[in-house]
């Protein structure tokens, strides 16, 4: 009786062209997160918290992997090469789908083959200076840039996000900003609050304690309105600045090949996670704004986000490694 039953498992798998392990529950057993940041950072808790959800929904583990390093192309390459099963996701963003992969031309995987799951978040940025600038609006920056070229500096992480916006501005605006890299955000601040710097760009999980306490002042959100945090705030778009919108987005990815029944369990439970209220609560204190959506949505933006990133890091200047 055993082997006529193992027999007809077995002509089940080749008539629906699956292989037998892939018949079995989803999940389970423990499913892995990859993180292409270090521990502590707003995509790694963001990560966390997801993870913590699907752990109770789904009912395994989600074990949280920080992979950091080479501009998160080794999370990134760790994911192309998993088996497409549901047990090894991502948390991309457009670090690992476009700056990444451009900086590292052999990073060893195309960000392109990836299978969204689903949109988790997205963390607005914000153009700050010193509080003892003279220029206190966007248009007061530019016309000053403009009559003084070589005067002001930004100072940014090095090959991050924030590089590739100022190199944006300064294209978008005509205007000879000097860029002076700096090893990390907390630095730059530093030197600003200290009146060494005179701009930068930052997430709002960054600046809007600093904002708040007058340690440094916004000068415009890149967003396409207003963010109720920072009413005051005009967006970079009424500075003058149209095309300037932009976030640090967060999504979930699997590899190439991801059955399609695993990615919409996934999606729904992540969609899920994300509206409840302990999940937005966090979120808002991490200045990210939850994007509960579809795969079909997910994929949409990433398409619409990859080649303005691209051109960015083009315009930047910094050399592949």
């Amino acid at each position: 009786m055993r082997r006529a039953l193992a027999l007809a498992a077995i002509a089940l798998c080749l008539l629906t062209g699956l292989p037998a392990q892939a018949q079995e529950r989803y999940p389970s057993r423990p499913i892995k997160l990859l993180v292409p940041f270090p521990a502590g950072g707003p995509v790694d808790v963001m990560g966390r918290l997801v993870a913590q959800h699907l752990s109770t929904t789904l009912g395994q583990q989600m074990i949280v992997e920080n992979r950091p390093g080479a501009g998160s192309t080794i999370a990134g390459k760790a994911i192309t090469m998993a088996e497409p099963d549901g047990y090894t996701l991502l948390v991309g963003s457009a670090a690992t789908y476009a700056i990444g992969p451009t900086l590292y031309p052999n990073a060893g995987y195309d960000p392109n083959t990836f299978t969204p799951i689903a949109f988790v978040s997205s963390v607005p940025y914000v153009m700050i200076t010193r509080p003892q600038a003279a220029q206190r609006t966007v248009p007061e920056l530019i016309a000053y840039a403009k009559a003084n070229p070589g005067k002001l500096n930004f100072g940014i992480p090095n090959g991050a996000p924030p590089h590739m916006l100022a190199a944006w501005f300064r294209n978008l605006t005509a205007t000879d900003i000097v860029i002076v890299p700096y090893r990390g955000a907390s630095l730059v601040l530093t030197d600003m609050i200290g009146g060494q710097v005179d701009l930068g760009f930052e997430t709002t999980s960054v600046t809007f304690a600093h904002v708040r306490e007058g340690k440094v002042r916004a000068l415009g959100v890149a967003t396409t309105s207003r963010l109720p945090e920072l009413p005051e705030v005009p967006t970079m778009i009424e500075g003058g600045v149209p095309e300037f919108v932009a976030s640090s987005w967060t999504g979930i990815v699997a590899p190439p090949g991801t059955p399609r029944a695993i990615v919409n369990k996934l999606n729904a439970e992540i969609n899920a996670g994300l509206k409840t209220a302990l999940m937005q609560d966090r979120f808002k204190q991490l200045g990210a704004i939850a994007s509960p959506g579809t795969p079909e949505d997910f994929a949409t933006f990433i398409a619409k986000e990859q080649p303005k990133w691209v051109n960015m890091v083009k315009l930047s200047g910094v050399q592949p490694e």
